[in-house]
């Protein structure tokens, strides 16, 4: 019997004259094509959005399923037990938004400093101020970087270039990071607190009523990991009441964020629609050089590249 496929019709131009001879193909545009596919594929790259198709998707997947390969990095929209049970390899697209999701933490914690959306939201209305809204300098600031894996660490030289002092967290406090468990006690000591871990059970409510508390007043949460990292009550909570300075959040809780949900109006705030990883034009170029690298190792029986640990979660 030849290898059977499901692989996304956009991509079908990178990836088609990389499969092997003799491949069964099915391309798909739709949910519906895509379940089809998968019915009897031993090869899977079903990315959808919004994201809770994917699972609906590989619930379709048949006996034969060996492989999933999506280009997200995160993969809370994933069933992983399932995956796990059945056997399923799967690799993820780890790195390949890595610099422009690095890039735009980068530009959050600059629009911060300077309130550049206060200066957007005065030129929009024509007036001039005479003294700038924003007035932080990042040169001689202090970071915290949660989650130093591939985007932390490229957030974390990128802000070291501004004068940052950038501090780590990973989940063993290699390379003189701090663990997981040591950092909350020292979140009162940073001006930036920024999320970039992987979304897993144990990063919910990751910053939460009492890491808040713990906050400088003058802190500022940047996150362009989950949105369900953080408790959003107490957080709309802590920006009201002004016991934080303010909040840069690409992703939300839940997604697309309601058009009555408080956090559009929470003052100190700006939401900007998890845009950070679509800020670029190279993601599929990307991912199907990866989907074509792995390809040949799984044909050849050899390592592929970000495999995940369907435990962990990453």
């Amino acid at each position: 019997m030849s290898m059977k496929l499901v692989l996304p019709a956009p991509a079908r131009p990178l990836l088609e004259p990389h499969l092997p001879a003799g491949a069964t193909t099915s391309w798909f545009a739709t949910v519906e094509e895509a379940k089809a596919g998968i019915a009897d594929s031993e090869i899977a790259w079903v990315d959808l959005q919004p994201s809770h198709l994917v699972a609906e998707v590989l619930a379709a997947g048949g006996p034969s399923l060996r492989w999933v390969s999506t280009i997200y990095a995160g993969l809370d929209a994933f069933p992983l037990p399932m995956l796990r049970e059945r056997g399923v390899t799967v690799t993820n697209g780890s790195g390949i938004n890595a610099v422009t999701v690095a890039e735009y933490a980068v530009m959050m914690v600059l629009a911060a400093a300077k309130r550049f959306d206060t200066v957007v939201r005065l030129y929009d209305a024509r007036e001039w101020p005479w003294d700038a809204p924003g007035k932080l300098e990042l040169d001689g600031s202090r970071a915290l970087v949660v989650g130093y894996g591939t985007i932390g660490r490229l957030i974390g030289t990128r802000l070291a270039a501004f004068g940052v002092e950038v501090t780590g967290v990973t989940r063993s406090g290699r390379d003189g990071t701090l663990a997981a468990d040591a950092w909350k006690p020292r979140v009162g000591e940073y001006d930036w607190i920024v999320l970039a871990a992987p979304s897993t059970g144990s990063t919910r409510a990751l910053i939460g009523e009492a890491e808040l508390a713990a906050m400088k007043p003058g802190a500022w949460i940047v996150n362009i990991a989950r949105g369900d990292m953080i408790d959003q009550d107490a957080l709309i909570a802590a920006l009201t009441g002004g016991s934080i300075a303010g909040a840069m959040l690409d992703p939300t809780d839940p997604e697309p964020l309601p058009k009555d949900h408080p956090l559009w109006s929470t003052p100190n705030t700006l939401v900007t629609m998890h845009l950070s990883g679509r800020s670029q034009t190279t993601m599929f170029q990307r991912g199907a050089a990866l989907f074509c690298d792995n390809l040949r190792a799984y044909l050849a029986g050899g390592p592929m590249r970000n495999v995940v640990d369907l435990d962990a979660g990453y």
